[in-house]
């Protein structure tokens, strides 16, 4: 009966065809490859393989490739054609500030690389108040305020096109007496020569404020108006022709009712800056935009999905809703985390998500109460709302064109709900027309 099994199957091993665990699909492997620390470039296919997948944390090891050795080429002639420096011997009682490459790899939407980015940043961080700056603020826009921009746009049936200014900062005028060294592989016939800095640059405290007070300059001389309420907001009205631009750092989202006008505005805005046109807006802060005839969807399907790969719950059962209705997460008493660096991560992460997922803002209001002393609980309460995540990550708000411009808002409370303080929790909707653009949940004070 037992003559068809093969003499040299070894005893215990079953017959059964062998599958991997669905949690290995979770995690990307890796190669560590290993090479004596002074060879001075790794082999050829190492160094692909490296650089295709990850960002130098060094000069040293990006100049071993030749994609981000054109991306510091292409940055510094940017800094020379902007006149960012002048050569000059260092001044006798003043110091110059270091300075050291970063390196960023751009991508598009849909995850494919867009470009090698390397910046030269300044050492900021040794600035001395009083001698190397004064005022340092720079506004951005507010979240609301994007939203409403959008919501707007969608119900009026405007265009929404996207700019990118390319090295944005250097554009700043720099007021300060500002001394920089020579940025690692800058060669120059004499290298005690130190950089003399006329424009602001990438590091130094005060560059985003230069940069934005120049961009505020150019806008109001093309006639926009600031906004009191968000000062990152512009608006110019002439006859029946309406244009609005909203600016986040080095991005600026423009809509307009006139097409003619807006690429007229753009030709304005290229010859003040250096700019990339984007064309209209499909993604912006890693917010999807996608525009249909029932008005602007925004999700960020990419982002929530990352955070569900980080935290390895590819394959993990999706949950119902985020949060336990009656949870005891103020009352927890099991062992803290040793180390809270993940948990602060991932909380910050549900943080920015929570942008577009009115459904997560209660959850992660009560995950952020535990952010200084987090405790295993609370770590598998976060897990939860990843879970969660897992059964909807292209979920998002719809901002609809079909919709008036009407205000209308809900609130409500509990009742001294929480069990450390006895205070009460208060959660707000508000709507422009049929589409949402302000949420919040806050405990009271009193």
């Amino acid at each position: 009966m037992l003559s068809h099994v093969e003499e040299n199957i070894p005893l215990g091993r079953g017959l059964r065809a062998k599958q991997s665990s669905v949690r290995l699909k979770d995690y990307v492997t890796h190669t560590v490859i290993r090479q004596n620390p002074i060879s001075p470039s790794p082999t050829p296919s190492a160094s692909a393989a490296v650089s295709s997948h990850t960002e130098p944390q060094s000069f040293r090891e990006a100049v071993k490739h030749p994609e981000w050795r054109e991306a510091m080429q292409a940055e510094i002639q940017a800094l020379e054609k902007n006149s960012t420096w002048t050569l000059t011997p260092l001044p006798s009682g003043k110091r110059a500030l270091g300075c050291r490459w970063v390196y960023k790899i751009k991508y598009h939407a849909d995850g494919r690389v867009e470009r090698h980015k390397a910046r030269l940043v300044i050492f900021g961080n040794r600035q001395v108040a009083g001698l190397d700056y004064t005022e340092t603020f720079a506004p951005v826009a507010k979240m609301v305020t994007v939203r409403a921009f959008l919501a707007v746009a969608a119900s009026k049936n405007w265009e929404l096109h996207q700019l990118d200014v390319h090295n944005a900062f250097l554009h700043g005028d720099l007021h300060e007496e500002v001394y920089m060294t020579l940025p690692p592989g800058y060669s120059t016939p004499d290298p005690t020569l130190v950089c003399r800095l006329k424009k602001s640059l990438y590091g130094l405290k005060q560059a985003p404020r230069c940069w934005f007070a120049k961009l505020v300059s150019a806008l109001q001389r093309y006639g926009f108006t600031q906004s009191f309420a968000d000062y990152s907001l512009f608006t110019r009205a002439t006859d029946s022709v309406q244009l609005n631009v909203l600016v986040y750092v080095d991005d600026l989202i423009i809509s307009g009712n006139d097409s003619v006008a807006i690429n007229s505005f753009k030709s304005y805005l290229s010859d003040c800056f250096h700019m990339k046109d984007l064309g209209k807006l499909k993604y912006f802060l890693g917010i999807e935009v996608a525009r249909s005839s029932s008005g602007l969807f925004l999700t960020q399907r990419k982002y929530a999905l990352d955070i569900i790969t980080e935290a390895g719950l590819l394959g993990a059962k999706p949950a119902a809703f985020p949060i336990e209705q009656n949870h005891n997460l103020a009352h927890t008493s099991g062992p803290s985390l040793t180390d809270p660096e993940p948990y602060r991560r991932l909380v910050g992460r549900l943080i920015y998500l929570a942008v577009t997922r009115p459904d997560l803002t209660y959850a992660v209001h009560i995950l952020s109460q535990f952010l200084h002393s987090p405790r295993l609980d609370h770590w598998h309460a976060a897990l939860r709302v990843v879970r969660y995540l897992k059964g909807s990550p292209g979920q998002g708000i719809l901002l609809r064109a079909d919709s008036d411009l009407t205000l209308t808002g809900w609130c409500d409370s509990d009742w001294a709900a929480c069990p450390l303080t006895r205070k009460s929790v208060s959660g707000w909707l508000v709507f422009l027309g049929h589409s949402p653009v302000s949420w919040k949940t806050k405990k009271q004070t009193t």
